[in-house]
């Protein structure tokens, strides 16, 4: 392929897309690639995997379903990691009746 219309291509896809970020699905290819695989990537590399044939696009509604899924996992990792945070002490019933016992004394 000749290089100057492979990145005229590019550049011409590249204009078409309006968000910073786009959701790209993968294909199959000949070097073990995965068809079905969603990412989010920038309008550049986008429009490269789509010219090179790599990947496509992905619909509204492939695109709405995958930042929803992205957004339910970010929420389960900050609760992994707040649950990771929490400090519990276990005390027993002679301990808590001794603390009792000396906040009632002071």
């Amino acid at each position: 392929m000749n290089l100057k219309v492979y990145y005229q291509k590019v550049s011409e896809l590249e204009a078409t897309l309006e968000e910073p970020f786009v959701v790209v699905v993968s294909k199959e290819t000949p070097d073990g690639g995965r068809a079905g695989v969603k990412t989010e990537v920038t309008r550049r590399v986008a429009a490269e995997l789509v010219v090179q044939g790599t990947a496509r696009l992905a619909t509204a509604e492939e695109t709405k379903a995958f930042r929803q899924e992205q957004a339910e996992a970010s929420r389960a990792a900050a609760q992994a990691a707040a649950a990771k945070r929490m400090q519990i002490t276990v005390i027993s019933e002679a301990e808590l009746r001794a603390l009792k016992g000396v906040r009632q004394k002071a």
